[in-house]
């Protein structure tokens, strides 16, 4: 397929280059080859997309909330009839398999857009009476948005972003990662096609400084950013400087605690979906997976037996089932802490090496034995790696489960619903599972709390991120005075 763009930023309507720009180039981690080669946004380029999102903001804003919603919902229509087309390119720049792709991506995305479509128009104020006086409020837009995304889902945080931002009337610059920069720029030109004014959204390329200058500019009035803790304190302090609007979806550390009464099939399922999908690049895994002693044995067993069964392959051939890892970077860091696992005195039960096919591919790698204070249990690796703790007592466990900077996401299996919800009520996490894991539908509210940063994503939770209530109090009575 193509994979080249037209050009490297969409902005106002319509494709901009600048080969000024540093090059910035997307590759196929399966092989290594380059599909294609873009430029950073240059200070023209970005002053460009602020402008076009700037004029855009009073016409959009003044659009009725049905008006809007149509637009985002053709565009979810859109999405869905191209989702094949979508996901292959979804795979080439990012390596995942087009078997995930072509459910969890741009599919994803559609959904999002489709709900925030949905419930544009109910956007409405409240009525408050006050005797013979009353009060009213009005939901307003914040005004100029920016979004900046991660590498492991492009075009799902894209849309995260821009659907609920869009909805409430405002609009938006989004800076895609420079590792996988191409499917925003799909996404840009589907909204357009779908009726979308020009510049409500636009989409320009870049590394640090492209964001750093988004963000620090006086037009802007939101940033909602995906990425590591270190990026998401950088932002959030440059971002307070001029009192913006923030929703940081930042790193974890997570627990996924199995009791000795869970079902062992579905625990060990729950564990490979929260550390081997995406390759184990995802913000929200359970890379802690504290099970219970008397079950420990049988886990394990059960764990390598289907773990050691994974379909490691050419990602676009729907059969594979885990990919290669995204860059070189991430492979690097990968094996160091692996290396450190070892050093540390955890237990190696399966894999922990480059796999046989080369390149970016890493065996999924599970380890036992695995202690509070190692690496691999205290420091995120976005990597497949998990570590098996075990435990006796759920007292002894949650204070564990909770030891950590981080608090994005928390899990349990167990029978017994009663300690499930007791468990659940005392993580320290934004989002929990009970008896499941890493399943994020549009209509509940993800992100996490502590360092793993601030603010929702997804379901009605995001228009409160994205807009801004005014209160007006209407006098029915004659004002007193004391003189």
């Amino acid at each position: 397929m193509q994979t080249q763009p037209k050009a490297s930023h969409f902005i106002g309507g319509q494709y901009v280059e600048d080969t000024k720009g540093a090059p910035l180039v997307s590759t196929y981690p399966a092989t290594g080859e380059t599909i294609a080669t873009l430029h950073s946004a240059t200070a023209d380029v970005t002053e460009q997309a602020l402008k076009a999102a700037d004029a855009a903001r009073a016409d959009w804003a003044a659009m009725t909330g049905s008006e809007r919603g149509r637009i985002l919902r053709r565009a979810a229509d859109i999405i869905r009839e191209r989702n094949h087309e979508l996901s292959v390119l979804e795979t080439m720049d990012t390596g995942k398999p087009l078997q995930e792709t072509l459910v969890a991506d741009a599919a994803s995305g559609a959904d999002c857009l489709e709900y925030f479509g949905a419930i544009a128009a109910g956007l409405t104020g409240d009525h408050i009476q006050l005797g013979a006086d009353f009060a009213y409020t009005v939901r307003e837009p914040l005004g100029l948005c920016v979004g900046i995304g991660a590498w492991n889902y492009p075009i799902q945080i894209a849309c995260w972003k821009a659907a609920p931002a869009l909805a409430c009337g405002n609009t938006m610059v989004f800076k895609p990662s420079e590792v996988t920069p191409l499917s925003a720029l799909k996404l840009a030109e589907i909204l357009i096609e779908a009726g979308l004014p020009a510049g409500v959204f636009n989409v320009v390329q870049g590394f640090g400084d492209v964001g750093a200058a988004l963000v620090t500019d006086t037009r802007v009035d939101k940033v909602s950013l995906t990425g590591s803790v270190p990026t998401g304190r950088k932002v959030y302090a440059a971002a307070a400087e001029g009192m913006k609007h923030v929703t940081m979806e930042l790193g974890g550390k997570s627990p996924l605690i199995i009791f000795d009464d869970a079902s062992l099939e579905d625990a060990v399922s729950a564990s490979i979906n929260a550390n081997f999908y995406s390759s184990g690049q995802i913000c929200s895994n359970g890379t802690r997976v504290f099970v219970q002693r008397d079950i420990l044995p049988a886990f394990l067993a059960r764990l390598k037996e289907r773990t050691e069964k994974a379909t490691i392959g050419d990602p676009l051939d729907e059969a594979t089932n885990f990919g290669p890892m995204v860059n070189q970077t991430q492979v690097d860091i990968t094996l160091g802490y692996i290396q450190k696992g070892l050093d540390e005195g955890a237990t190696l039960v399966t894999g922990g090496k480059a796999h046989a096919r080369g390149g970016l591919f890493l065996e999924p790698t599970v380890f036992a034995d695995v202690t509070d204070e190692m690496s691999i249990a205290r420091e995120e690796i976005f990597g497949p790696v998990m570590s098996v703790l075990t435990f006796d007592t759920e007292e002894e466990v949650l204070a564990r489960a909770n030891d950590t900077e981080f608090g994005l996401a928390a899990g349990v299996f167990t029978s017994d619903l009663t300690r499930a919800h007791r468990v659940v009520a005392g993580f320290e996490a934004g989002t929990c599972w009970i008896n499941t894991y890493n399943l994020t539908p549009i209509e509940m509210p993800f992100g996490g709390v502590k360092a793993s940063g601030v603010g929702r994503e997804n379901a009605q939770a995001a228009i409160d991120h994205y807009s801004q209530l005014k209160s007006v109090y209407v006098g029915m009575t004659p004002v007193e005075a004391a003189f």
